[in-house]
């Protein structure tokens, strides 16, 4: 089906011929080029070196804790119902967040802020204050409600007090986890959610004043059918959130242990999760929704809509944003920032996070320092995967090359996608046509210096 005014086009013969495993370019170098033998004083004199310190600040914080585990989950937390771990690990967070600040903050606006999980709601409301509080004292927060603060909410771990908390102390942006709303699938996962606890949570926030809204789905868990999923999105579009992420559920059990729990055999064939994706992207089309790309969907006057409409979208390790000004500065176990042409990440388990903190101050772990075609490569990634078309003058003139005698590596795999209708090239841009939107994992791979060109890594996701 082709959808004029959203530009996507389903072609389920190109799908089945491109969908192989592939990065999301929520980074380039990606995190498998983080390099631990690299030291945190390079990587920090770098980033510190090579920011913009004028530049606004984007800030994240993880907070791994989650009371009940989904089987699902790929994400880096900790499973407790004791909520006293949590005031330990929030000392820790702010001796780095100190840290941090001396290396970064130099009185730059935070403009966007997330707290991300685990389960941010899982620590207590006074706690919430309190992490608000140092992050104020540690940077130049914003207090007139015009940055882009978001937070990751488990309607389960939130009731409305909780939301009027989070809108008291500056939030104005929430993510819900629903997944699906069939009893059925939700057991199969040990996520047991209501639609009324998610309408609440939705309800409350928009009494609160929050400007957007945004419902994580996934497709492809046990139990799932097109019936099925096709009655969530139905409900879900009654509920009109701002934004709506869609994601496929990827089975790696030797890699993630929750996901042993989830029976193989109870998992959609391809052929359905297929079918899944086709019927959601149709549904949420007609909804009135624009497909953002690679799993995101937005109202037209959203600010990613409209970021994408006039060119500014950006990408980062929250996903799509409208922040590509900032510098992104990561804090908590397993957080990766971005500080100018540098990423590193924290330890990754709790207890080295811990003990490198007291030790250092500071827990970078691994990370990587940008060469100049990093950055050009980087540049031209973005710009396809946000926007879906480049211009190659202002790259030549940007970066002083030739397009396509510097990107010779690439041609091959361009002439393909040309033959084969992902896109049209020529010697001014490259478009990516309405069928190869759903493939632009595939098409930005070209243009990946770290992935042969004989072979598709298996590090990675499917990228349908």
């Amino acid at each position: 089906m082709f959808v004029d005014s959203n530009l996507i086009k389903w072609d389920l013969d190109l799908i089945k011929r491109y969908d192989l495993s592939g990065p999301r370019y929520t980074s380039y170098p990606t995190a498998v080029q983080f390099d631990p033998d690299l030291s945190a004083a390079d990587l920090v004199s770098t980033g510190q070196n090579s920011a913009d310190l004028n530049a606004p600040l984007s800030l994240y914080v993880h907070i791994p804790f989650c009371a009940h585990v989904c089987y699902y989950c790929a994400c880096n937390k900790v499973i407790t119902r004791n909520r006293k771990k949590a005031q330990p690990y929030l000392d820790t967070l702010y001796k780095e967040m100190s840290q941090l600040s001396q290396w970064y903050s130099n009185d730059r606006k935070v403009t966007q802020l997330h707290w991300g999980g685990g389960t941010p709601t899982f620590i207590s409301h006074e706690q919430m204050r309190e992490l608000m509080g140092q992050m104020r004292s540690n940077f130049n927060l914003l207090d007139d409600d015009s940055g882009d603060y978001s937070i990751e909410i488990d309607p389960r771990e939130a009731t409305e007090e909780t939301i009027q908390v989070l809108r008291e102390i500056g939030f104005n942006r929430i993510s819900l986890g629903l997944q699906d709303i069939d009893p059925k699938v939700q057991e199969a996962v040990n996520r047991v959610q209501s639609v009324e606890q998610t309408a609440a949570i939705l309800e409350e926030a928009r009494r609160q004043g929050f400007r957007s809204l945004n419902l994580d789905l996934i497709y492809g868990l046990p139990y799932q059918t097109f019936d099925g999923f096709n009655e969530t999105l139905d409900t879900v579009i009654e509920m009109n959130p701002d934004r709506l992420s869609v994601f496929n559920y990827a089975h790696l059990p030797d890699r993630f242990r929750p996901q042993r729990h989830i029976d193989e055999a109870t998992l959609p064939s391809p052929e359905v999760k297929l079918a899944i994706l086709e019927s959601t992207i149709n549904k949420l089309l007609q909804a009135g929704y624009v497909y953002i790309g690679m799993d995101h969907f937005a109202k037209p006057d959203d600010e990613l809509a409209i970021a994408q409409n006039t060119g500014k979208l950006h990408r980062n390790f929250q996903g799509y944003t409208t922040h590509s000004e900032c510098d992104l500065v990561a804090m908590g176990v397993s957080a990766i920032s971005q500080i100018g042409s540098v990423y590193y990440q924290n330890q990754h388990e709790m207890q080295p996070y811990t003990d490198a903190v007291q030790a250092d101050s500071h827990a970078v772990r691994r990370g990587v320092s940008l060469t100049q075609d990093d950055i050009i490569r980087r540049h031209v990634i973005t710009q396809l995967i946000c926007h879906f078309e480049l211009e190659k003058e202002p790259v030549e003139k940007l970066f002083g090359i030739q397009f396509d005698q510097y990107f010779a590596d690439a041609q091959q795999e361009l002439s393909a996608f040309t033959k084969d209708g992902l896109i049209s090239f020529d010697p001014k841009r490259i478009v990516v046509s309405p069928a190869g939107r759903l493939l632009i994992r595939r098409i930005c791979m070209a243009f990946d210096a770290y992935i042969p060109k004989d072979q598709n890594s298996q590090r990675f996701s499917r990228i349908i």
